[in-house]
């Protein structure tokens, strides 16, 4: 099987996992990868990851022009915003998932850091989460807010929206998402609760003995 059909094969699976497992919902949320040849495929606009036609993805040049398929997901610069900062990104997953939004609707989080270590497989797959501010949905600001985190942060919760994960594959950046997604589910669950999360400390052996930026 050639490259892009196999890349076109594991979206099509991705976007039907996430959103039979209640992660996104209606024609929410957009999947991107990119290709060998410096090209990317992507979700289509008004499309349900529920139901995804490998034929219809819309396939870009490296030079990003559509040129094929149909027309892509309107969040599409939220995608090129964090491959043009991260060369090492090898995937894109954006939602709307619940928790996580609900998460960024919050009044008093920490816009530096919006979840706490709460886990230590979150801050292998996260880290640290920033805040992006709100702009409407289309708003070029709105690429501009992230395209600003993109080179220090692989993650971010839009305000009022969802979360944006790059990932090194596209498996990384869907468990990366997920559990970005359970970590926020576990916030609100132990709210008005007394948190024992992880310490800098124990943060700061996680980083070193990872690796992690």
């Amino acid at each position: 099987m050639s490259e892009i059909n196999r890349v076109r094969d594991d979206i099509c699976r991705v976007g039907a996992s996430l959103f039979d497992r209640g992660l996104t919902a209606g024609s929410s949320g957009n999947i991107s990868v990119r290709l060998s040849d410096g090209g990317w495929l992507m979700t289509p606009t008004n499309a349900s990851l529920g139901a995804l036609d490998p034929d219809r993805l819309s396939l870009f040049n490296a030079s990003g022009q559509l040129v094929s398929g149909d027309a892509p997901t309107k969040e599409a610069f939220l995608h090129f915003s964090m491959y043009g900062e991260r060369t090492d990104a090898g995937a894109v997953v954006h939602l709307h998932s619940s928790h996580a939004t609900a998460v960024s609707i919050l009044r008093d989080v920490d816009p530096e850091d919006v979840l706490p270590a709460l886990t230590a497989y979150y801050v292998m797959r996260i880290g640290r989460l920033p805040l992006v501010p709100y702009f409407a949905p289309g708003d070029p600001d709105l690429a501009n807010a992230v395209k600003a985190l993109a080179s220090r942060h692989h993650a971010v919760l839009l305000a009022n929206h969802g979360p944006v994960v790059a990932g090194t594959s596209l498996a990384n950046a869907q468990f990366a998402t997920e559990e970005l997604e359970e970590t926020a589910k576990l916030f609100l669950m132990l709210q008005n609760h007394v948190l024992r999360t992880l310490t800098p400390e124990q943060v700061a052996d996680l980083r070193q003995k990872f690796n992690l930026a």
